[in-house]
């Protein structure tokens, strides 16, 4: 069996991140809860949101929760894999934008 630096059962370990800083790691858990409850968008949009993040941030964990979390939401793959591509997307072209301060480099540079 190959062994990986990633292990999804560390996913379920989440929550112990309060034994080393309870305070902090309450207020955390306290943020994160009010932040995915129904609002201005939907639990549904949220968990979507949430997926293509946790895709542009290569997290794994995050990755498999919100999978999971969509489809019992009644999130079908196509909207998954649209919600991917809008994240793919921004992230490239916040990539490449960012290619505008190099221009501006060279240019003054070029001088």
């Amino acid at each position: 069996m190959s062994k990986t630096y990633y292990d999804a059962a560390d996913l379920r370990k989440f929550g112990k991140i309060t034994e080393w800083s309870e305070e902090l790691g309450n207020k955390f858990f306290d943020y994160y809860g009010k932040v995915f409850e129904e609002g201005a968008l939907t639990a549904r949009e949220k968990s979507l949101i949430a997926l293509a993040v946790a895709h542009t941030e290569q997290c794994p964990y995050c990755i498999d929760a919100y999978t999971k979390d969509g489809l019992q939401r009644g999130i079908t793959k196509e909207q998954m894999m649209e919600a991917i591509h809008v994240g793919a997307a921004i992230k490239s072209g916040a990539t490449l934008v960012h290619g505008v301060q190099m221009m501006n480099k060279v240019n003054k540079l070029e001088m």
